[in-house]
């Protein structure tokens, strides 16, 4: 784990001297197996590393938050990321305990093994850290990881259990409580691997959502999606993103979303549509099925093509570009039309999917973001063989004004698709 400044541009230095290294493999003097062993040692070190990098830039951003993390055998690391969280050095910290740096570096590197009970406390206080709460990093908007430990931290009572029975996903049984159904629908529908350090959910967006109805979302998305799979729906999966052109072309056909659902089933990708529940404010999501498909689910949240297209693309992003590296992380999105993230990854996913939808060297070339006419959009989006509404919407997000094209951007034209 990355501590510190300087400790973060040594890692960064040493990803590019394996990244080198990689670079410059010999694969013709060794035998085949050999070199490939090889460069599979060097890719794992180079994932592992970009990992810690990329955990140690969210931390300092305020993105990553703990859970009731009640184990006070994690609370060394938890004390060492709310420190980053927080924005404070290792000295800082050594200036608000009276202590010098060094100190902290010892109890850092230790895991505060040396660290007396009174000393824990102190620390504890300083960095607002205390068990059964959450802690993270002076952020005002929605961006957070979430992540518990194991599924003992999980308070299943705190489940949105009303409206999960009110949606017929789970049924009262006399012999059960209430917190016996959600654990018995959660275990049955996503399973305890969904609940662990090992596999966080990274929520983007303008609101704080509600993180059990994150969770109890998909249980319901991912059983959807293994139904799906085992009914023989979805072929295999392989990481080639080279007919997303295909995909695109299909939005100028009728039924188009639906035909787009066939053709990800067909390339191994399970696309849902499912409500979000109430605390969610969730619009798309990209997360893996147990068989390492891909599933990227909808809500459908805004009810217009322009949208349903560039969600699709969003999460797509987060498929081909996040969703099988080392950081282990389900990817949840409420995409908000009037500001652009400032979040990396995030980032990354929108101009994956901007440029998915229209290349950047066709999308110069169009008339219509001067004209911005509806004339001009129907035009365009004939020559790039595409939907009118992908037009329309490029241009409302470049200008960020959503009322421009209302008659261009296929308002109610998808809930009714999937019988929503």
């Amino acid at each position: 784990m990355i501590c510190n400044e300087r400790q973060y541009k040594i890692t960064v230095k040493q990803i590019d001297n394996l990244l080198d290294a990689l670079k410059k493999l010999d694969v013709g003097g060794e035998p085949e197996w050999l070199a490939a062993a090889q460069a599979n040692a060097l890719k794992s070190q180079i994932a592992d590393l970009q990992s810690q990098v990329i955990e140690y830039d969210l931390i300092k951003q305020g993105k990553i938050r703990y859970s009731e993390c009640t184990d006070l055998s994690h609370l060394p690391k938890v004390l060492i990321q709310a420190r980053i969280g927080k924005g404070l050095s290792q000295k800082d910290l050594a200036e608000k305990l009276g202590m010098t740096m060094q100190q902290i570096q010892r109890y850092e590197a230790s895991n505060y093994m040396g660290a007396s009970l009174a000393r824990l406390i102190e620390i504890s206080n300083i960095l607002e850290v205390s068990v059964k709460e959450v802690w993270g990093g002076e952020n005002e908007s929605g961006d957070s990881i979430f992540v518990w430990e194991n599924d003992s931290f999980i308070d299943w009572k705190s489940f949105p259990i009303k409206e999960m029975i009110q949606r017929g996903w789970v049924s009262p049984k006399n012999e059960q409580t209430p917190v016996q159904l959600v654990k018995e629908y959660f275990t049955n529908a996503a399973g305890a691997q969904y609940v662990t350090a090992l596999h966080r959910k990274k929520f983007h967006g303008g609101n704080k959502p509600n993180e059990y109805a994150l969770l109890a979302w998909q249980a319901r998305v991912l059983d959807k999606a293994r139904q799906e799979h085992e009914n023989g729906l979805v072929s295999d999966f392989e990481l080639n993103d080279s007919w997303l052109k295909e995909l695109v072309h299909l939005s100028v056909e009728d039924d188009s979303p639906r035909k787009a659902k066939e053709y990800l089933a067909a390339k191994g990708i399970a696309l849902v549509v499912e409500k979000h529940l109430q605390g969610t404010y969730l619009d798309g999501a990209a997360m893996l099925l147990e068989t390492s498909n891909p599933v990227v689910a909808l809500t459908l949240r805004h009810d217009r093509l322009d949208n349903f297209w560039f969600v699709l693309f969003h999460e797509l992003g987060h498929v081909f570009r996040h969703l099988f590296n080392s950081l282990s992380m389900d990817f949840f999105d409420e995409t908000n039309d009037e500001s652009g993230s400032e979040d990396d990854i995030e980032k990354e996913a929108d101009l994956f999917a901007l440029n998915a939808l229209i290349p950047e060297s066709d999308w110069d070339d169009c008339l219509s973001k001067f004209s911005m006419t509806k004339e001009a959009v129907e035009i365009d989006a004939k020559s790039l063989g595409v939907h009118p509404s992908i037009v329309a919407g490029r241009i409302r997000k470049e200008r960020n004004n959503y009322t421009l094209l209302n008659d261009s951007i296929g308002r109610g034209e998808v809930r009714i698709l999937f019988d929503e």
